[in-house]
């Protein structure tokens, strides 16, 4: 697949990255449409709802909230005026009344007295009568005011004629009980909708009194007129209150993810009313969420471009785009496949989503940033996968929860889960399960309830997921990402290899030095923290080249044979030896080795003296330069190249000493140290003196406990001439 890839890649050129965000963008529409486009939904009122149906939008429920403030206002207390002075002025025009009474009394007895003064002896006064009495009174209404006046006309004519029969002595009775009842009753808060009642209870204390049949009833009219109501309504005020009641009452509102009618329930006049408000009654789906969606996606896209221009290698900026957009594209994938489940028996589905396994992939095989990013965009994405939830405490805790994880997995060290342990299970799996937690708090969701649990053990389940995802499947990413996963790197170590098998045929000696060296490197490698695997297998390969003339490389000859170099010159001796950096190289080309391992290959000799071929030609030409006689190079790039560099000469030479001892070979290994930086062959490699130091420990003890001498062979003239004569044809 990786190959397939490569060759679309280069097919396509310039153009390959923005036709992969163009698909990549079409991809996501097309997955995440079907989520928030509004299907038209048939609604009547009385039909059984074949979905369930849930608000688009925020609105206020008018209706609602009218019938809400008219039960606040009809709710709202009236205030009423209490006039205090109504009781006096009642008491006093009472009073009056009695007094004009009197006055009409009186008159009437005296014009009766001076007409029997002044009548003839046999002449008869007749009586006074009542109608006398009553006109006297009334014509003494003429000198009041409008108030009194009506007050005085509302008694009944009954009351005056029978007021006139009583002596002086009954109406000062009647007077005497009528004001003490009405002055009672007055001080009290008389309003007009109790005045009927208020009056009957203070007629009914009249029956207890000791006062004729006659009196009673007299009492009874004064009681009934001179009570009237003091307690007033304050309409005015009454209305502010009303209003401050009605301005108080929230609006009720409906909210975009509210359900308006539950599968199988039927459709109500109530629910008709909230759909009208929402507009879902005239079918014209909304292009909002729509647009939305384009627009985070083409958001993405912006945010992609400007972050692959900060990467200046053309060749990682186009590996960082196919990989982001095809995790990205995976973890979109696995969302709509979580929200196909989703109901409201099972609300809690989208928390499997293992929103931590994109933004570990990422932060490993990119950076953190990638890995952030990654994160963010998930959980922008999945506004509108699970819109439908819109609204609801639902779509809080998964949004949080895929903010969360996939926060976290981007802190996590950039290395292997499965080497981290118990670290990376805290920070993928135990940290979001505790903010699980806190959100169910926080949504005031009881620690009993069956739905807290549900939703604890789904994210517990993501999490897990996620983390399981991304142990297992980094061998194989890194397959498709890298040429130097695990994988490849186990299958290259392995003994069976045919380069490995023809170089432990046919340069048996270089075979064991390459072993030798893999074991020093390796270990010195793991001391600093590095790529160990990827070291040992590059130094299995490092010296492959030598394949070619392998006799011409001394661990290769066979006991007894003398050193061919003998027989060629200086300059013929060193096109041998840097061939084997040339050769090994094209060699691991042509077999699709790691980039690294071909790397390694070329710089583990750096750009070194080869110092006794060059004092050689120095005897000979005293001209030479020592630049011709310096291996090609590059000098080494990464700290395993560097560390490949000193073991490599360590371990060659330590081999050749004879009788080597700990202490010889300590010092040796710290001079060849010292050389390398002085030479500045460790200058681009990165190792910092503190790593320099742990590594020359570990190839100190390394070597001590392994070295071997190198061995003196016997003369090879015949072969040696051979190749001096190849030499000078390839050169020709």
């Amino acid at each position: 697949m990786k190959q397939w890839l490569l060759k679309v890649r280069d097919k396509l050129g310039k153009t390959f990255i923005p036709t992969l965000l163009v698909v990549f963008s079409i991809l996501i529409f097309g997955v995440v449409f079907g989520s928030v486009y509004e299907k038209k939904i048939a609604i009547k009122e009385g039909q059984l709802a074949d979905t369930t149906i849930r608000a688009n939008k925020n609105i206020e429920n008018t209706y609602e909230t009218e019938q809400k403030k008219k039960l606040a206002a009809e709710a709202v207390t009236p205030e009423y005026i209490f006039q205090e002075d109504t009781a006096d002025i009642q008491y006093e025009r009472i009073e009056k009344l009695f007094a004009l009474i009197y006055t009409a009394n009186e008159k009437i007895d005296k014009a009766y007295e001076t007409e029997k003064s002044e009548a003839k002896k046999d002449e008869t006064i007749p009586q006074p009568t009542n109608e006398e009495r009553v006109a006297a009174l009334k014509s003494e209404f003429e000198k009041l005011n409008q108030d009194e006046v009506t007050l005085y006309q509302s008694f009944p004519s009954v009351f005056y004629q029978n007021i006139f029969n009583l002596t002086g002595e009954q109406i000062d009775v009647v007077k005497t009980e009528s004001l003490k009842i009405i002055d009672e009753t007055m001080q009290n808060h008389v309003r007009e909708n109790e005045l009927s009642e208020i009056r009957q209870k203070a007629i009914n204390k009249i029956q207890f009194l000791d006062v004729s049949s006659m009196m009673q009833q007299e009492i009874r009219y004064v009681v009934n007129a001179g009570i009237v109501a003091n307690d007033f309504p304050n309409e005015k005020k009454t209305d502010e209150l009303r209003q401050a009641a009605r301005n108080a009452v929230q609006p009720v509102m409906i909210y975009q993810g509210e359900i308006i009618v539950r599968e199988g329930t039927q459709i109500d006049a109530k629910a008709i009313e909230k759909l009208k408000l929402l507009g879902m009654t005239n079918q014209n789906p909304s292009v909002f969420p729509i647009v939305a969606l384009t627009l985070t996606i083409l958001f993405q896209v912006i945010v992609l471009i400007f972050f692959s221009k900060q990467i200046s290698k053309e060749e990682s900026r186009r590996s960082f785009i196919l990989f982001y957009v095809s995790a990205m594209s995976i973890s979109i994938l696995l969302m709509k496949f979580f929200q196909l489940f989703q109901s409201e028996q099972l609300l809690y589905i989208p928390l499997f989503f293992p929103a931590a396994f994109v933004p570990l992939v990422l932060s490993f095989f990119v950076n953190r940033r990638a890995g952030i990013l990654s994160a963010v965009f998930q959980v922008l994405f999945a506004l509108f996968v699970f819109y439908d939830s819109i609204g609801t405490n639902t779509l809080t805790i998964i949004l949080v929860t895929y903010l969360f994880a996939g926060s976290l997995a981007a802190v996590v060290n950039r290395t292997r889960i499965s080497q981290q342990g118990w670290s990376a299970a805290v920070w993928v799996i135990l940290m979001p399960i505790f903010m699980n937690f806190i959100l169910a708090i926080y949504q005031g969701m009881g620690l009993l309830d069956g739905k807290t649990w549900t939703m604890l053990i789904s994210a517990l389940a993501g999490s897990v997921l996620a983390f399981l995802l991304t142990m297992g499947l980094h061998p194989y990413i890194e397959l498709i990402v890298t040429d130097d996963s695990m994988i490849v790197l186990n299958e290259l170590s392995n003994p069976n290899h045919p380069l490995l098998k023809r170089l432990l045929e046919e340069a048996p000696g270089t075979y064991h030095h390459s072993m030798m060296v893999a074991s020093l490197s390796a270990n010195a490698v793991a001391e600093i923290s590095g790529r160990s695997l990827l070291t040992r297998v590059a130094c299995y390969y490092h010296d492959i080249g030598k394949l070619k003339h392998a006799n011409f490389f001394v661990e290769n000859l066979p006991a007894g044979a003398e050193n061919p170099h003998n027989f060629l010159l200086p300059e013929d001796s060193k096109q041998i030896i840097f061939g084997h950096v040339i050769d090994g190289a094209k060699i691991l080309e042509e077999y699709n080795m790691p980039e690294m391992v071909i790397d390694i290959c070329r710089q583990h000799h750096g750009t070194t003296l080869m110092k006794f071929f060059y004092m050689k030609e120095k005897e000979r030409n005293p001209e030479t330069l020592e630049v011709d006689f310096r291996y090609p190079g590059p000098k080494p790039q990464t700290r395993e190249a560097g560390i490949v560099n000193i073991a490599d000469t360590c371990e060659a030479a330590v081999r050749a000493m004879s009788n080597p001892t700990n202490e010889k070979i300590r010092e040796f290994v710290h001079s060849v140290i010292q050389e390398r930086i002085s030479d500045g062959q460790l200058d681009e490699c990165g190792l910092t003196m503190r790593e320099i130091r742990k590594v020359e420990k570990s190839l100190i003890n390394g070597l001590c406990s392994t070295f071997h001498s190198r061995i003196k062979y016997p003369k090879m003239k015949s072969e040696a001439e051979k190749m001096k004569d190849e030499q000078e044809k390839r050169e020709v």
